[in-house]
């Protein structure tokens, strides 16, 4: 939603819809310090051991 905005009620329509789960992902993609662990994760030859680290320090569970 770039230019958005951030006053405007019209710019949030989908959150009147948002469950916990889609409030909490948009809330985490904007952490910037998340943000430099994912990029650190992501460019990395990681091993399990440091995407399980990734995954505790975020609180993230993955179903499939």
């Amino acid at each position: 939603m770039p230019g958005a905005d951030w006053r405007s009620e019209s710019a949030y329509h989908a959150a009147k819809t948002a469950d916990t789960v889609d409030i909490a992902w948009e809330w985490l993609r904007r952490d910037r310090e998340y943000q430099q662990d994912f990029r650190a994760l992501v460019s990395s030859e990681h091993s399990s051991a440091t995407a399980d680290h990734f995954r505790r320090k975020w609180g993230l569970t993955f179903c499939g």
